[in-house]
């Protein structure tokens, strides 16, 4: 037997440190335009490199170019500006509106706008998401009003879920937005089920599952692609690679696979990446997607390349893991000024309409803050009942829970 010497543990590092100089020159990036767009009922085995590529419609010069542009008008993309506009507005406020003790907790969006608020204008009505905390703008995107959405965050008498979910757990059936759950990755397999229920029943509405780059490493991951896989399930299933989990890079979860995408290969499930800060990019990539869940053609994975500009959350501190720069080095720019530029080159925009836009919505964004903060903050104001908690719960409420009701007097 050859003596190898000791065995050495394996630990992956991040390529810069606190105090470093970013680099991204790790991350490949593909020309615009340059990768191809497949037929929508291809062989998975025949579009393999696609998980390995990056999918990008926007150049440098604001341009759309390639095979998957020229799915949306002016008017679309003036939208889609909005909406990604009116996140970081919301984003802002709710952070500011934390820092103040009017709520506990919040998660910003930053830098990631374009990935929710794009793939939200793809569907159709009745499709179902199963999000992460993270997705916001497809609320923002589908129509969801703002004074709810801060009612939930805040906790007052007005919050559609009674106080019984954390802020930014949000939950609309009727805007194909489930239940955001604390416990990462089970959105994933509550997705594939989903659909899988949808298909059995003879229905038309697909799934759309939401998971960040670092829950990829939790075992309902890998489960939901089994049976996806398996069933054929009419469902995307979406990888936020936002580059961080809480407080890892994300070689922690991703492993050897070399790309998130990757790992939809080994279950045979078309896979692509995209630039996650180009709206345009994230757009044609859903419709493709979505088309072919549609069409009974099965699953697809989509791993969004992006970055969180931000912190993980208003609990953390990103400057103690990764240089204070690192955002502005990031190669794909903000998803913001990148869609602005393009307009801007169209004619239908310009620098000044786009100041005017930002005052607008910061003050329809106030406007809605005040509406909520009158039915009460996290210390002001009135909450929800205490009788909320034992209903919804049971379509027939057991003995034991109105017994625990009626001892609590309520």
């Amino acid at each position: 037997m050859t003596d190898t010497g000791m065995l050495r543990f394996h630990v992956p590092e991040p390529e810069v440190r606190p105090g470093g100089a970013p680099d991204f020159s790790n991350v490949p990036i593909p020309r615009a335009g340059s990768v191809p767009r497949p037929e929508i009922d291809v062989d998975p085995r025949e579009i393999r490199d696609l998980a390995f590529s990056i999918i990008r419609v926007l150049n440098r010069a604001g341009e759309a170019v390639g095979p998957w542009a020229g799915l949306l008008s002016d008017e679309e993309l003036l939208e889609g500006l909005r909406h990604m506009m009116t996140l970081r507005a919301f984003d802002a406020r709710m952070q500011m509106a934390q820092r103040q003790g009017k709520t506990s907790f919040y998660m910003q969006h930053l830098g990631e706008e374009a990935v929710s608020c794009a793939f939200r204008k793809a569907l159709a009505p009745g499709d179902m998401n199963f999000p992460t905390y993270r997705q916001a703008g497809l609320l923002i995107a589908g129509g969801y009003p703002m004074v709810t959405m801060m009612n939930q965050i805040y906790s007052n008498e007005a919050d559609p879920l009674k106080g019984r979910q954390l802020p930014i757990m949000y939950s609309s059936k009727e805007h194909g937005f489930f239940s955001i759950s604390g416990n990462l990755a089970t959105q994933y397999i509550q997705a594939v089920g989903w659909a899988m229920a949808s298909a059995i029943s003879g229905d038309n509405r697909i799934a759309v599952g939401w998971i960040g780059d670092g829950s990829t490493a939790e075992s309902d991951f890998h489960a939901a692609l089994v049976f996806a896989s398996t069933y054929k399930a009419p469902v995307v299933l979406n990888v936020v690679n936002n580059q961080w989990a809480i407080s890892t890079f994300q070689g922690i979860a991703r492993g050897g696979s070399g790309t998130f995408a990757a790992r939809g290969l080994g279950f045979g499930i078309p896979a692509l990446r995209v630039d996650g800060n180009d709206y345009l990019a994230v757009h044609a990539v859903a419709k493709w997607a979505i088309e072919r869940a549609r069409r009974n053609l099965g699953p697809t994975l989509i791993e969004h390349v992006t970055y969180r500009a931000g912190a993980h959350s208003t609990s953390d501190d990103p400057s103690a893991y990764r240089p204070k720069a690192e955002s502005d080095a990031w190669p794909l720019g903000d998803p913001v000024i990148r869609l602005k530029n393009h307009l801007i080159r169209l004619g239908v925009w310009s620098e000044e309409r786009h100041a005017q836009a930002e005052a607008e919505i910061l003050d329809t964004v106030i406007a809605a803050q005040k509406q909520a903060e009158e039915h009460g903050t996290l210390h002001s104001g009135n909450k929800p009942s205490t009788r909320d908690m034992f209903e919804g719960v049971y379509e027939q409420m057991p003995p034991h829970l109105r017994r625990q009701r009626q001892q609590a007097g309520v």
